[in-house]
């Protein structure tokens, strides 16, 4: 792979892999809703300093990584491909950051591709770029201050080193303003022991406060602006957000400590059957400074997430650029050296798995049928599944000629399963898409009513209205739905019939249910039955009109 060719290629696998499918599946509920109103509403209110969901406070992340994804839809429209574009972006952003430096510690450009390719043809990277949530935009800031720390390392020049450690403040107060305070711990946690390793001490007292300048510079005025506009801000998200979560003994998400253990193997499909090489050849020189430096940038993130009692799979993301480049650098060896046999039985564990779900699919299918009459979603399931079969088909018994094949197999995977799965996860799990045929029939109406925080959050978005009732639920907008002005957009069972009656004197309503067992079912029994009713899935829409007395 030579120099020229290499960026150019990255890019244009970027475009057809990452960017053309981010508009083919509707917004999944809860997380892509609600980033997607979230920053929505700063487009249409134009307060960009405290995160506001569906009109109500909501403290539970900073700023940044909305301010990304209203820049999207404001580039691109308030659609799918405007809401998700952040996440492509920050994605693409931090392969290049895994072609830069991989092209820093070899100087060699296949090791720079392969180290490239592999990242961002790992199916949970792939299939968060195409997701719209913080976690992207956060991997990449993380990425970015953990590169530019190589780069002060490794740099001879006084004037380099400087401009490398204000990048990484840089990296550290944008990731700070997306996800909160861990943005400046990580860079500590491996810092600090590689710097006492190398006996370089003196260097991180020298220049480690460029770096916490530049972050505090970047961070203070959104800090000082949000806290004057709310002053309960820092309370709320310093204690709920960090504490709780990661110490409190009723932390959410709690897992035993080896949860991450099989996740790290898991995320780094398609190229499992590599680990073990990496990891002997990484443990094999591991006295290298480069090596020890990526070995610590894997490991400390990890134990911090173990140790922590709140957990959640994607925590751990940016564990994933050192293990591709730690992978990457050992399969460019075993091309470089012709030896084909890890390669083999890592395209031979994919082509099994393959074939399995393969099996599977077909099987429940004439059993208990997941697609019903769906001819083109289930086309595209085994369009998916047949390109990841023959590609790990090629790389299993010609390991050499075809070794980045188990990458086209994944980015296919990636791109095509969303569009295609069945309409009765499309119908539950991604209510917009049910909303989208009936907006001009919901703008008409002059209240809008939901008993589910995903589906109100798409009815918000899609209609730019972010006043939605809240019908007997809470969720996490406890919060916000304890001030005053927020109490009047809760509804309980034993308002909403004389909610309903008001609301209708004034106009018509519009209410998106979720019914999903008898309490919703008894939720539903108490609202009026006349007027156009719609169900899809666990979905139920009406349309009420006003009333004329």
């Amino acid at each position: 792979m030579s120099k020229r060719w290499a960026l150019p290629l990255l890019l244009g696998i970027f475009l057809v892999a990452y960017l053309l499918p981010l508009g083919s599946h509707g917004l999944w509920i809860p997380d892509e809703t609600r980033y997607a109103q979230i920053s929505q509403e700063m487009l249409l209110s134009g307060h960009w300093a405290s995160p506001h969901f569906m009109g109500l406070r909501y403290f539970e992340k900073p700023v940044a990584g909305y301010w990304m994804i209203a820049i999207g839809q404001a580039l691109f429209g308030q659609n799918l491909f405007g809401v998700r574009f952040a996440s492509a972006l920050a994605t693409g952003l931090s392969v290049l950051l895994c072609f830069l430096i991989a092209r820093r510690l070899w100087n060699d450009p296949r090791k720079s591709f392969v180290c490239a390719l592999l990242y961002m043809s790992f199916t949970v990277v792939a299939g968060q770029g195409g997701y719209a949530n913080l976690d992207p935009q956060f991997t990449f800031w993380v990425n970015l201050s953990l590169v530019a720390l190589w780069f002060a390392l490794d740099s001879r020049s006084h004037r380099q080193r400087l401009a490398a450690w204000a990048v990484l403040g840089l990296a550290c107060g944008m990731g700070f303003m997306t996800k909160g305070f861990l943005a400046w711990l990580l860079p500590v946690l491996i810092a600090l022991p590689w710097m006492i390793w190398q006996k370089r001490w003196r260097e991180l007292l020298l220049f480690g406060p460029v770096a916490v300048v530049v972050a505090i510079l970047i961070s203070l005025p959104w800090v000082l602006t949000v806290h004057a506009q709310e002053p309960d801000y820092w309370r709320f998200f310093f204690w709920h957000e960090h504490i709780r979560r990661f110490a409190g003994d009723d932390a959410q998400h709690d897992a035993p400590w080896w949860f991450y253990l099989p996740l790290l193997v898991a995320f780094s499909m398609p190229w499992v059957g590599m680990l073990p090489v990496a990891l002997k050849q990484a443990w094999q020189t591991r006295r290298e400074a480069s090596i020890a430096f990526l070995g610590l940038w894997v490991l400390m993130p990890l134990v911090f997430f173990s140790l922590s009692n709140g957990k959640l799979p994607t925590y751990i993301l940016p564990c994933l650029l050192p293990v591709a480049l730690l992978l990457g650098h050992a399969l460019a060896d075993r091309l470089r050296l012709e030896q084909e046999r890890a390669l083999g039985i890592n395209g031979l564990l994919n082509l099994v798995l393959g074939v399995v779900v393969l099996i599977a699919l077909v099987y429940v299918q004439i059993k208990r049928p997941l697609y019903d009459h769906e001819l083109h979603s289930l086309v595209l399931v085994f369009i998916a599944l047949v390109g990841w079969i023959i590609s790990n088909l090629l790389q299993a018994f010609r390991p050499l000629q075809c070794w980045a094949a188990p990458a086209v197999g994944s980015l296919l995977l990636v791109a095509l399963l969303p569009a295609a799965l069945p309409q009765s996860v499309v119908s539950n799990k991604t209510p917009d898409q049910f909303i989208r045929p009936h907006v001009a029939e919901l703008a008409a109406t002059s209240h809008l009513l939901s008993n589910d925080l995903g589906a109100a959050s798409a009815l918000a978005w899609r209609l730019k209205r972010p006043q939605v009732a809240l019908y007997n639920t809470i969720g996490e907008l406890k919060y916000g739905l304890a001030y005053p002005d927020g109490i009047q957009q809760r509804v309980d069972t034993d308002q909403v019939q004389q909610w309903m009656r008001e609301a209708r004197r004034s106009g018509s309503v519009g209410v998106i249910m979720r019914v999903k067992g008898q309490d919703e079912l008894d939720e539903l029994d108490k609202l009026p039955k006349d007027g156009i009713r719609y169900e899809q899935g666990n979905l139920v829409m009406m349309i009420l009109p006003k009333d004329p007395s």
